[in-house]
């Protein structure tokens, strides 16, 4: 830190330079009428004796003689003409900062406990003003309402900066050794130096440590990486070149390995990813060109691209335009024998290889003979009223509430929800106008009255331009990530234990229509269903009259 005296705007200033520090920022801004200059990109506070005290009070290692150097030497007084015995001059020692607790504090928490558990420093102190905004300074510091402490991220320096600021008057500093990650499915608990692989049937891996900087560094220069912010770990595509990339960061770090691999009980095949093999074959431009051209979904263009690109990579060496429809056959026996997918796996996937052979090279329609399982008849989990109304009622945000009632009223799938505009919305019929959903399709769905209040509510609050629910940059249409996050938390806040997503609204909807009453074509028509078979399985589901029914047993003298 270097400190010089300045001219700033015809006033004497005291110049503060040091590098970019959050902390440092914080404590200056303490002092009275601190201010930033652009000009000199520096900090600069008034050339007083009492700005210059605070900032010897704040920063009592720094060494201020550059100052008093430069300090005029006073002026002598007529009574000074006198001689008068010399009196040894006594500096003025600055003072350390000392809490105030407010009287509302009496008989509450006194000490001050720092506690640090992986990746988070846990502070419990009682409440001071000053001691709050240092801690405030610290970036993303939050206060846990809950457990009543202060929150930390563990980043470096950061522990320091607490103790070098609080000094004696800490009362106890843990640092824990062992990092326990919790989720619904595992608990791991790991060293402090130890670094957890773990293989999953997604062929993913997911890595589990401490905060070690250079190891998060190497993992950011990999593709497809992601950070699991909710769970704290971090998810890379599983390679044998990434695998020995992380093992030997590792071993250059001196931390231990621990490696696990998720069991399998299918003990299937997965699918080969570009990392797999040498000379990956990427879907050919015309293949994609086509289902552009034909105006397929971005989904479906993904789905069929991927398709075709592990058909073609099943062969290699082979030229696309010379696989017969023996090789073609034999690829579709390897998915089902070998890779166990499901069947709507099996069926779209020979859908993208027609796709290309008839429609792209202009090929005659072709069968092929393959024995099909039996399609899996399943039924849809579904929400009771009572459950719908408690997701909603603990879902306090009114834009994530106006979501949730907007999905579940209208029947709408997330990614028609997405894609609602504000035009959308007919208020004067009660209606909402779904366009090109699924299949092409528009179609007219019900607009609850309760929705339309709620989504009154939200509308004057946000004021959304163009999408009816838009995400955090203006203009841009909500995601659907961010839904299934919203209804995930507003699941477990509610205590639903069921196996459900979003869609489970729009199953829930069709299901207490017809619980109520309403025609089975009515329902059909809001859905969108092309096939009324579609519609029928709500059927299965439904528990109207079910109470009317007794058992046998019931009936027996028993």
């Amino acid at each position: 830190m270097k400190i010089s005296r300045i001219t700033h705007r015809e006033q004497q200033r005291i110049k503060i330079d040091f590098p970019f520090n959050h902390h440092i920022s914080g404590l200056i801004r303490q002092i009275a009428d601190a201010q930033w200059s652009k000009s000199h990109r520096a900090w600069h506070i008034p050339d007083t004796a009492e700005a210059l005290l605070k900032l010897k009070t704040l920063f009592p290692e720094i060494t201020f003689a550059e100052l008093e150097t430069t300090e005029a030497a006073p002026q002598p007084s007529a009574e000074a003409s006198t001689p008068k015995t010399q009196q040894p001059q006594q500096t003025q020692q600055p003072q350390p900062i000392t809490p105030t607790t407010s009287q509302g504090n009496e008989g509450k928490r006194t000490s001050i406990h720092v506690e640090v558990i992986g990746r988070k420093i846990i502070l419990r102190m009682p409440k001071n003003e000053a001691d709050v905004k240092f801690i405030i300074t610290l970036r993303f510091s939050k206060w846990d309402k809950q457990n009543y402490c202060w929150i930390i991220p563990h980043y470096p320096g950061n522990l320091e900066m607490i103790q070098n600021y609080f000094g004696k008057r800490l009362t106890q500093v843990t640092v824990h050794e062992l990092l326990e990650v919790k989720n619904k499915e595992h608990n791991y608990t790991i060293q402090k130096n130890e670094v957890l692989v773990f293989q999953t049937k997604a062929k993913r891996l997911k890595l589990i440590f401490g905060y070690i900087p250079e190891l998060s560094k190497a993992i950011k220069k990999i593709p497809f990486h992601t950070w699991d912010s909710k769970n704290k770990w971090w998810s890379v595509p599983y390679s044998e070149q990434f695998l020995q990339e992380i093992k030997r960061k590792i071993e250059e770090l001196k931390l231990t390995l621990r490696y696990e691999i998720e069991p399998d009980p299918d003990n299937r095949v997965m699918r080969v990813t570009p990392y797999d093999i040498p000379n990956y074959r990427n879907c050919p431009d015309e293949y994609r060109m086509k289902l552009i051209e034909l105006r397929y979904s971005k989904n479906t263009i993904k789905l069929y691209t991927g398709l075709f690109e592990e058909f073609i990579n099943y062969y290699p060496t082979f030229d696309i335009h010379t696989i017969d429809e023996t090789q073609i056959i034999q690829f579709l026996r390897f998915l089902v024998t070998e890779r166990k997918i499901s069947t709507t796996y099996q069926n779209q996937s020979i859908n993208a290889i027609k796709f290309y052979y008839e429609r792209v090279l202009g090929g005659q329609r072709k069968f092929y003979f393959i024995d099909r399982p039996k399609k899996e008849k399943t039924l849809p989990s579904v929400l009771s009223t009572e459950e719908v109304l408690a997701t909603l009622k603990v879902t306090t945000n009114v834009k994530h509430r106006a979501i949730l009632m907007t999905i579940y009223s209208a029947g709408l799938r997330i990614s028609e929800a997405v894609n609602l505009k504000i035009k959308d919305i007919d208020s004067h019929r009660m209606q909402i106008r779904v366009q090109q959903s699924k299949g092409k399709k528009d179609r007219y769905t019900l607009l609850s009255h309760k929705t339309l209040t709620i989504l009154r509510t939200y509308f004057q609050e946000y004021k959304p331009k163009e999408w009816l629910f838009e995400g955090q940059q203006a203009g841009e249409p909500y995601t659907a990530r961010s839904i299934q996050a919203i209804f995930g938390a507003a699941v477990q806040k509610a205590g639903i234990t069921k196996k459900v997503s979003v869609h489970t609204l729009r199953h829930s909807f069709a299901t207490h229509l017809l619980e109520n009453g309403t025609d089975l074509r009515y329902i059909q028509s809001l859905l969108g269903h092309e096939n009324s078979k579609t519609t029928e399985i709500y059927t299965h589901i439904t528990t109207k009259g079910f109470d009317q029914i007794k058992s046998p047993l019931d009936t027996l003298d028993i």
